[in-house]
């Protein structure tokens, strides 16, 4: 059986009934095309495989389950579902770290006061002065002069994904940078 000439009714109803076959043309025909929508979402080639790996694993073990009337309609907006969660979750763990440093940040001064606070200020310089101009100037724009990421992405003619992209690596380069002054107390 050419399974290539099959319509994608004729596909999912294979699948249905565990057909790899059916499954493995499912996977040519639209891989691509769901790794393309993914790309363009998320930005990053890694993070588009894996979303639609995972798509294609979700596909396979609820092929008995899931009702699809219109396979193309029904893999895209999966795959824009999939992408969205893991930009939130980018998002969130952003926050996680943005407080965590300020929670460093905070400890320091607390502990010793100026002294500290004074040491930690020049190491902030330094490790500012380690990042990329773009980076820096990003980070600074959105911690130090409060503007959204919508707004940096206006001014600085970036897209809103690019803007969070520097935002998580500066954070991650402070992070790094300042972990000495983290306090166990």
């Amino acid at each position: 059986m050419k399974y290539q000439k099959l319509s994608d009714e004729e596909l999912v109803d294979f699948l249905r009934s565990d057909n790899e076959t059916a499954f493995e043309e499912i996977y040519n025909r639209y891989w691509y095309k769901l790794f393309g929508v993914a790309y363009h979402e998320i930005g990053t080639k890694e993070e588009a495989e894996e979303l639609v790996h995972d798509l294609f694993e979700s596909l396979w073990n609820r092929r008995q389950l899931s009702v699809i009337k219109h396979l193309s309609s029904y893999l895209v907006v999966s795959i824009k579902h999939l992408s969205t969660n893991y930009i939130k979750s980018q998002i969130t763990q952003r926050k996680y770290q943005e407080y965590l440093i300020l929670s460093q940040i905070q400890q320091s001064y607390s502990t010793d006061e100026t002294v500290h606070f004074t040491d930690l200020s020049k190491a902030v310089e330094e490790a500012m002065k380690k990042l990329p101009e773009k980076s820096c100037e990003i980070f600074k724009l959105s911690r130090f002069e409060n503007q959204s990421v919508k707004d940096i992405a206006n001014k600085m003619n970036l897209s809103e994904k690019a803007v969070e992209y520097h935002l998580t690596k500066t954070l991650k380069v402070l992070k790094e940078q300042l972990r000495a002054y983290h306090t166990n107390n």
